[in-house]
């Protein structure tokens, strides 16, 4: 009896170990081949607010997102 609820629980934890992992990787693999925003989506949003973006502005929000989401 005790080994069939031991074997459930190890079962069972390394279920959810590997799931982890799987949807981990696979939302790392997503987000690197589509970014959540970039450059040209970026000017286009400073635009709309009625700011003339510089290369320099944009280069410095860029690293601010990234440092962010880090």
């Amino acid at each position: 009896m005790w080994l069939y609820i031991l074997v459930g629980v190890v079962a069972l934890i390394v279920g959810l170990l590997l799931g982890f992992f799987i949807a981990r990787k696979y939302m790392m693999d997503y987000i690197k081949k589509n970014p959540p925003i970039n450059e040209k989506m970026l000017r286009v949003m400073m635009m709309q607010m009625g700011q003339n973006p510089s290369q320099k502005k944009i280069n410095q929000m860029m690293k601010a997102i990234n440092n962010q989401s880090k």
